[in-house]
């Protein structure tokens, strides 16, 4: 079993930054895939950017050039740095790990772009 806290989130102007931290207790990270996705009010919870366990990384569309996710395999820690945010960023934004048959998400981290 796989326990994921996040952390970082937060209330940010537009156009800031911000970097959240999932951290894993209960097995070494390194082959797993880990995830960032966020669920915005009233929207369904999508996929923001994977780092898989041979080194490629993923990033919707709408992230590109703005986040970038990263990962510490000896601190079972993936990062994501957040910037030049938009008032749509907003959302709770969820970690995972996934190791095929097995998955685990965190409980979230709020983060709000709003002036």
């Amino acid at each position: 079993q796989v326990r994921l806290v996040e952390s970082g989130g937060g209330l940010v102007q537009p156009g800031g930054s911000l970097k959240l931290s999932c951290t894993a207790s209960g097995d070494v990270i390194t082959p797993y895939a880990m995830g960032w996705y966020r669920q915005a009010p009233g929207k369904e919870r999508e996929l923001v950017a994977r780092s898989w366990p041979a080194g490629s990384i993923n990033y919707a569309d709408s992230v590109t050039g703005r986040f970038t996710i990263s990962r510490d395999n000896m601190k079972s820690t993936v990062y994501m740095q957040m910037g030049n945010l938009r008032p749509d960023d907003t959302a709770v934004y969820y970690c995972t790990a996934i190791l095929v048959p097995n998955g685990y998400w965190g409980q979230g981290t709020r983060v709000t772009v709003s002036s």
